[in-house]
């Protein structure tokens, strides 16, 4: 099945497995869940002799291809690693209008996968998207997650985090091509991306063909950023729950990227359980899983002994 539509109405298109046929040091079997009619791709690698489960929350463009160099030395050292696919993106089914894309939704629909997963003592990295999504849970529900790592991400409640964030929103909605390798390779601060990597990244979306890429086009505007937008007041209520928190969260932050880096200081200050970790900056920029992998592994691994 290649397209199709779910009881709700929401048309959704597969990616097909071929297109995937380019990615190269990501050999991970897929698997997948339903959720609201949606196929949901994730990763569950090791056996967790640890005792320890990661779970590792992506954020838009990419998906979970963005760990391929976090991934191996986790494994290493005997945890259970879990990797989803957001709906609209990587292995994940792509509902094809805009329309059908809202916070609240991607909010619930991964609640719906840790809820089918089962994931107990569970240590989330997050970063971007993965980081306004799994805050949110975090704050909602105290007892989700043991222990947070956060990674060049937010909550936002209804302010703007800055010009360069506004610009991307615009470069989002006007730019004629959205060709997601070369905006994951054009925020690299010290990391030239090869070519099999920024075809990977293009791999979920064949052709840059628009109605593949409609969730990609759609999430910069999806950030709650005005006081109006309707997930304000949960959001608002999520960090009343995040300000209460006294289980563990670690930042491991890129300086260099122009979005949010100058953001590092606010979970650490806001969130009881940062006092006193091992936090750590890097000279990374936006998206660090792809500069400072390993390094940011070995943080986590070292964490969690």
């Amino acid at each position: 099945m290649s397209t199709g539509t779910t009881a709700s109405g929401i048309t959704f298109k597969r990616t097909p497995d071929a297109s995937f046929d380019v990615v190269k040091g990501f050999d991970y079997e897929p698997k997948y869940v339903d959720i609201d009619g949606l196929r949901m791709a994730y990763y569950d690698e090791g056996k967790g002799e640890s005792g320890h489960t990661v779970l590792l929350m992506h954020g838009e463009p990419t998906w979970s291809y963005l760990y391929k160099d976090m991934i191996p030395p986790l494994l290493e050292a005997g945890h259970r690693v879990v990797a989803p696919d957001l709906i609209g993106f990587g292995r994940s089914d792509k509902p094809t209008e805009r329309s059908s894309y809202t916070y609240e939704l991607h909010v619930k629909w991964v609640k719906m996968f840790l809820e089918h997963m089962k994931l107990l003592n569970l240590t989330v990295f997050c970063q971007d998207w993965g980081g306004l999504i799994t805050l949110r849970i975090a704050g909602d529900e105290p007892d989700r997650y043991e222990r947070i790592v956060v990674s060049n991400t937010g909550l936002p409640v209804g302010t703007s985090p800055g010009p360069a964030f506004e610009k991307w929103q615009q470069t989002s909605q006007t730019t004629p091509v959205l060709d997601c390798g070369k905006l994951v390779a054009s925020t690299a601060v010290n990391r030239k991306l090869e070519e099999s990597d920024v075809a990977a990244f293009n791999a979920p979306f064949p052709d840059n063909d628009e109605s593949y890429l409609a969730g990609a086009r759609i999430f910069p505007m999806l950030v709650p950023i005005s006081p109006d937008h309707p997930s304000v007041p949960k959001n608002i209520a999520a960090w009343k729950g995040l300000a209460a928190r006294e289980k563990p969260l670690l930042s491991l932050w890129g300086m260099g990227d122009p979005l949010l880096g100058p953001a590092e200081p606010v979970l650490r200050s806001k969130v009881p359980g940062a006092k006193d970790q091992p936090h750590q900056t890097f000279s990374g920029g936006h998206f660090m899983q792809f500069e400072h992998g390993p390094e940011l592994a070995k943080a986590i691994n070292d964490w969690l002994k």
